[in-house]
Parts: structure tokens; sequence; C-alpha cells
């Protein structure tokens, strides 16, 4: 094993994000070109609700072990881009102006009763992680935030252009983040970059990636068996209308 230059641990990152990231997976090739019902469509934005709301609980988490200042300074800007500055403000509240437009009952979404438990795994699985590994794993496992500005620019022209319920104002949670993501992604990327200064933790950065890429794989994974095929809907997770 030997010590990557900073442009080499900068291309295995992408080369992971190349193969891993999941807007590979085959439920968002159905979901952005219009294959997708409305009911599949609120059971996708019902279980990533979850993961959003855990996202500043996730950045929290960090900040608070974290011991370098300008650290925590740069990270809390996370947290206010998810739980706003004031109530109604911020990426949670827009999430829920998509599950609103889609037609669910927001107590019923933030009441969390109709997840998949898998979703419930997987985001639990990476808030524990975060907490647990090392906070140059914990930094790394967030880049994948380098290519989330082009499947949101997927999402957004697909959906507008494939569904009759979406509209640009149900999409307002992706219009505002690609600029948010760019600015979290060039921090995490260059904090590992200079933090990562052994074989072993330049190893450790690059499985941190992979671990978020799987978490975010393991999401679409559940929703694939449960509402595209076999159809399989584990016992109180969300049923959409119709499908009763």
């Amino acid at each position: 094993m030997r010590l990557l230059s900073s442009d080499e641990l900068e291309a295995g990152l992408r080369d992971i994000g190349a193969r891993r990231y999941h807007r590979l997976h085959p439920f968002h090739h159905l979901l952005h070109g219009g294959k997708c019902s409305k009911g599949q469509v609120q059971a996708w934005a019902l279980n990533r609700y979850y993961y959003q709301a855990m996202i500043p609980v996730k950045d929290a988490t960090l900040i608070a072990r974290c011991e370098d200042s300008d650290v925590r300074r740069e990270w809390r800007s996370r947290l206010v881009d998810h739980d706003g500055a004031e109530p109604g403000d911020g990426g949670i509240a827009r999430w829920l102006g998509l599950t609103d437009g889609l037609g669910l009952e927001r107590d019923y979404v933030t009441s969390l009763r109709g997840l998949l438990p898998a979703t419930r795994f997987a985001v639990d699985a990476y808030v524990s992680f975060v907490r647990d590994k090392t906070l140059l794993e914990a930094i790394a496992s967030s880049l994948t935030e380098l290519f989330s500005p082009v499947i949101i620019g997927e999402r957004m022209e697909g959906m507008l252009k494939n569904y009759d319920f979406i509209t640009a104002e149900t999409l307002a949670y992706f219009s505002a983040r690609p600029p948010q993501a760019r600015r979290d992604a060039e921090y995490a990327l260059d904090y590992v970059k200079r933090n990562a200064r052994t074989p072993e933790q330049q190893q450790a950065v690059l499985a941190a990636l992979e671990f978020k890429c799987s978490v975010l794989w393991a999401m679409l994974d559940a929703l694939s068996y449960a509402y595209v095929a076999p159809r399989h809907v584990p016992p109180g997770a969300f049923v959409p209308e119709g499908d009763a």
C-alpha cells in the first residue's frame, strides 16, 4: 500500500462516484424517466424524508466531536441549510413541501409510521457511522455531495417533463440545493485531501465514501422491492392509494 498523491486520492473518490452513486440505480431511471406511478413517487418522497430529517442530526453529531473551531464554524452552515434559520425555512421544510404537493398528509410523513424498515436501518447506519468512525471518515462520507448536482439536474428536468402532478414549486428543495452541495463538497474534499496523510487514512476515506454510496443504494433497493417488483410492502409501511 502506497501513499497516493492528492490528485490520485481525488481521482479515486470520483471513480467511486462514477461506479457506485445511486444516480445509476434502476429506480432512479424509472423515477426520472416518467415511468413511476404517483404512488411510487409518493413512496420515494416519504422514505427519503427520513434521510433528509436525519442529516442535521448527523451533522450535529459530527460538530459535537470536532475540536477544531474552524471546522465547526464551517460545518454548522449545513445545519442552517437543512433546519433553516427559523421555522418553515430550510431543506427539511422544502422537502415537506414536496410531500405536501404529492398529496401526503404532513403528520403522517413526519410520524415516520409509513417508513420501510430498510430505510430506517440504512439511515440509522449512516448516523452511527458518523458518530463512531474517525472525524476524517465522517467528513469523507459526506462526499456524495460531489455528485449530487448532476442527479438533481436530471431529476428536475425529468420529473417536470414527465409528471403532471409535479410543479417547479413542488421541487423547490432541488432548485435550492446545488450551490449548497457544491460548497459543501469542495470543503469536504479539500479537508480529506489535506488530512489523509497515510495510506491507511486514504483507504479509510475511500471506504467511507463507498459506505455512503451503499447507504443510498440500499434505500433504493428497498423501494424497488416494495413498490416496483415484486411489490412486497412490509407490514405497516406506506401503501399507495389503490394498492390497499
